[in-house]
């Protein structure tokens, strides 16, 4: 794992709180979800580099937002747990790929639940704000009453954060001591909010001592190129090489959420853990290997949307079928239409979808955040028309019962395309500009998202889907001539 220097991208785009575990020599990671069903998308790894996504755990939304997960593996099995709708939950499995469990409510407060084991078998649940909970041996149900064992770490008071915010205890057996990885600062906020602090004891009940090398992880100024980094999980190899995974912001790109990064660490002297290389860090996107769909809609041959996919909530999960990779999705009233997303991870891209409508219906395609605050372009079977929210303008005429839709994204500012039947693109007159579409301005700890939808009356089918980084050339060089109609 030495080819690792430095601060490395595994994960563009909006995948934050990771949650990494070690097997053998295989290595699984999922992320908090949100609000977006099938939720906690577990992927797989054998070099900490290359990803690959395997299957979600979630299947039904579960009434709140899924926050920072912890997945583990205990005496043969699988453990995922997360907070949401005010409890934290338990879901497991024999095999990662699935299939997983159904819920189970602990039925205990705060948020970040990281598990741990002591020498004698007992398991406890660490949770946001120092607190722990002991749980039953089946790591299924809590024992007893939580108890507050840890106060973070005090950064100085002039340093820029979001808040305190003691959060994400991920714990870490290692010659005799237990290390517990929290996050401080705030996940958003300023560019030098979040941090990464480590203590350490003999006993999981504590006393924990703070690490002398505290933050082992901060962002120091907005002029790097990773902002707010923080929420850290350690993971070693069976090589004897160890890593911190985190998350961070892009500078300037807070529309593609907090993406994954990793960072090789050492052990010193004193039984404590620093970063090797806490500087550079330039944004390798020809490195990521995972690409948001490939062009997939559906998984081969199964019926099923592909991994990459996933509804705003969990109201629409029957309202699709899938034949011959293409998507009939049931038109819904506007009120009730959340769509299905697909996450992007380039500063600028270009997606393209084919449409076609039965009945009343209309299909779209757009860039989402949350309800409030999505726009795009769609088409009715009459003609296309530019939408923001449930509001529509510019309307086309088209020739003939389909179309292709394109949205460009060239950081942050989105330009409109259709092609019918005549072949030939046009360009609309109206664009947007979302550099403010993300968190810190419209909360909830959401992304810009590539989003599908039908609503009316009706069914919207919708093939040959494609994402592609940057803007076609052939585009690029008509607007440079002004050729595009």
């Amino acid at each position: 794992m030495s080819r690792i220097q430095g601060i490395h991208a595994i994960l563009a785009g909006d995948y934050p709180d990771p949650s990494i575990v070690r097997v053998g020599r295989h290595y699984y990671m999922t992320h908090s979800s949100f609000h977006y069903t099938p939720g906690l998308l577990v992927w797989h790894s054998r070099n900490l580099i290359d990803w690959e996504p395997i299957g979600h755990a979630i299947h039904q939304h579960v009434g709140g937002s899924i926050m920072a997960p912890d997945l583990i593996y205990h005496e043969g099995l699988y453990y995922i747990y997360f907070p949401a709708g005010g409890t934290n939950w338990v879901v497991t499995a024999e095999n990662p790929a699935g299939p997983w469990s159904k819920p189970i409510d602990l039925k205990v407060g705060y948020i970040d639940p990281g598990h741990a084991a002591d020498e004698e078998g007992n398991r406890f649940l660490f949770l946001s704000e120092g607190y722990m909970v002991r749980l039953s041996r089946d790591g299924l149900s809590t024992v007893g009453d939580l108890r507050k064992v840890y106060d973070g770490w005090r950064y100085p008071k002039e340093w820029l954060t979001e808040g305190f915010y003691l959060e994400s205890p991920k714990l870490t057996y290692k010659d005799g001591y237990y290390y517990m990885t929290s996050a401080q600062g705030g996940t958003a906020g300023p560019a030098t909010s979040h941090m990464i602090v480590s203590a350490r004891s003999r006993s999981l009940e504590g006393p924990w001592e703070n690490s002398p090398y505290n933050p082992v992880v901060r962002t120091k100024h907005r002029s790097e190129t990773w902002w707010s980094k923080g929420h850290g999980t350690l993971v070693d190899t069976p090589e004897g090489n160890w890593f911190v995974v985190y998350h961070a912001y892009e500078k300037d790109y807070y529309t593609l959420g907090r993406q994954t990064l990793i960072e090789l660490i050492e052990w010193t002297a004193d039984g404590w853990f620093t970063v090797v290389d806490a500087e550079g860090g330039a944004v390798p996107e020809a490195a990521v290997t995972a690409q948001p769909s490939d062009g997939a809609l559906a998984l081969a041959d199964s019926g099923r949307l592909g991994l990459h996919w996933h509804f705003f909530g969990g109201e629409r999960l029957s309202d699709y079928k899938i034949e011959d990779n293409r998507l009939a999705l049931k038109a819904v009233s506007l009120e009730r239409a959340e769509p299905l997303l697909s996450i992007p991870m380039h500063h600028a891209y270009t997606a393209e979808v084919s449409v076609t409508v039965e009945g009343e219906a209309a299909g779209t395609l757009g860039l989402f955040y949350k309800p409030g605050f999505y726009c795009g372009i769609g088409f009715d079977g009459k003609g296309t028309f530019v939408f923001r929210n449930q509001n529509t303008t510019e309307r086309n005429a088209v020739s003939g019962g389909s179309v292709t839709l394109r949205i460009v994204n060239d950081h942050h500012e989105v330009s409109l395309y259709f092609r019918d039947s005549t072949g030939q693109w046009s360009k609309l007159d109206h664009g947007f500009e979302l550099s403010g579409y993300h968190h810190n301005v419209l909360g909830q700890f959401l992304s810009l998202r590539i989003a599908l939808n039908a609503t009316g009356e009706g069914n919207v089918t919708f093939s040959e889907f494609s994402y592609q980084a940057g803007i076609p050339d052939a585009l690029q060089d008509e607007t440079k001539r002004g050729q595009i109609e």
